[in-house]
């Protein structure tokens, strides 16, 4: 294909990933370094017949230009970045010296708001992607093992956590862990405490979140495992049955790896999207016992001032994290190919 060809074929996609990738990427991380205005005040003096009095008021008209000759607002650098609601490199230090031992520290360091966040975003990610993954392919197997005749109706009732929108599925799950619920109520009769209720302790509720986790992720990967399985060469299964391979010697030594190429798109995909998660916490209303960058980010620009600029501060440091999670996921899948070819 020659060079100009070539062009013209890519052309379309590049500019739709410059529009709707580059751009606005671009544009968070321009927002990132700029604060809003702080409002104009003005001395205004007050006189009545018992004497004089000086007050501040907001000149609006002086503030409203300011605005208008500066949409963007005042350039801060990188400033957001270390205030105390994200990286907070002062607060750290103070909390460091003053810290009784690394467990206080940490402690204390989850108390700071990007921190708390990033916390649970990295063990709700850490803990989900591979329970998702591996639950998905031991359903996959099992199906796959299964007469063809009943693999239609067990593949439909796998797939429902993907059919029902994700809200709609956090919120069940949210009814029934109440202490009216089947799950909560049984919880309280195993435990002997009519008072205990999941939705009350943080750690019961990281639980219960990354239980909705996996049941909601774990039908995509048992899907894409249940189609690589189908291209598992027989001939290979066979040649390993006659030399005597059980069936964890096949898993093990035949098809993990032939799956493998799988399981590193599968990851890349997850890592990303558990990275992200929000609507879990909001449908259970977990606010105030587990929030995630996203829901952060969500919190400030849906509150009562809206914080555009920390916003778009977290929105990019979300961003690294997820290039520092994906790199050695695709590093090793560079190595791979690059012994392959």
């Amino acid at each position: 294909m020659r060079h100009k060809d070539f062009l013209w074929f890519v052309l379309p996609t590049m500019l739709a990933m410059t529009l709707f990738i580059a751009a606005p990427i671009i544009s968070v991380v321009i927002q990132s370094m700029f604060a809003p205005h702080e409002q104009v005040i003005i001395e205004v003096e007050n006189c009545d017949p018992f004497g004089c009095t000086t007050q501040g008021m907001v000149d609006q008209t002086a503030t409203q230009k300011l605005n208008q000759e500066k949409p963007l607002g005042k350039f801060v650098g990188t400033e957001i970045y270390t205030n105390r609601n994200h990286l907070a490199f002062a607060e750290i230090a103070d909390i460091w010296r003053n810290s009784n031992g690394f467990k206080d520290f940490y402690k204390q360091l989850l108390n700071l708001p990007f921190y708390g966040a990033l916390a649970f975003t990295l063990t709700y990610t850490a803990v989900v992607t591979p329970l998702a993954l591996i639950l998905g392919f031991f359903v996959a197997f099992g199906v796959n093992a299964i007469p063809r005749m009943f693999r239609g109706t067990i593949i439909f009732f796998s797939l429902l956590p993907m059919i029902v929108t994700p809200l709609v599925g956090a919120l069940i799950l949210f009814w029934m862990i109440d202490s009216r619920g089947i799950i909560g109520h049984f919880i309280q009769y195993m435990a002997a405490d009519p008072n205990l209720s999941l939705k009350a302790s943080t750690g019961l509720t990281w639980m219960m979140l990354m239980v909705y986790g996996v049941w909601q992720s774990t039908p995509l990967a048992f899907i894409i495992y249940y189609a690589g399985l189908q291209t598992v060469p027989e001939d290979v299964l066979e040649s390993a049955m006659i030399d005597g391979a059980n069936t964890w010697h096949k898993i093990r030594h035949v098809i993990l790896p032939h799956l493998l190429p799988l399981t590193l798109f599968m990851a890349l995909i997850k890592i990303m999207d558990n990275f992200r998660v929000f609507e879990p916490i909001v449908s259970f209303n977990a606010e105030a016992h587990a929030q995630s960058l996203s829901s952060f980010i969500y919190s400030d620009i849906n509150g009562e001032t809206r914080l555009l600029s920390s916003a778009a501060a977290t929105s990019v440091l979300t961003i690294l994290g997820v290039v520092i999670l994906l790199t050695p996921i695709l590093m090793s899948s560079w190595k791979s190919y690059g012994k392959k070819k």
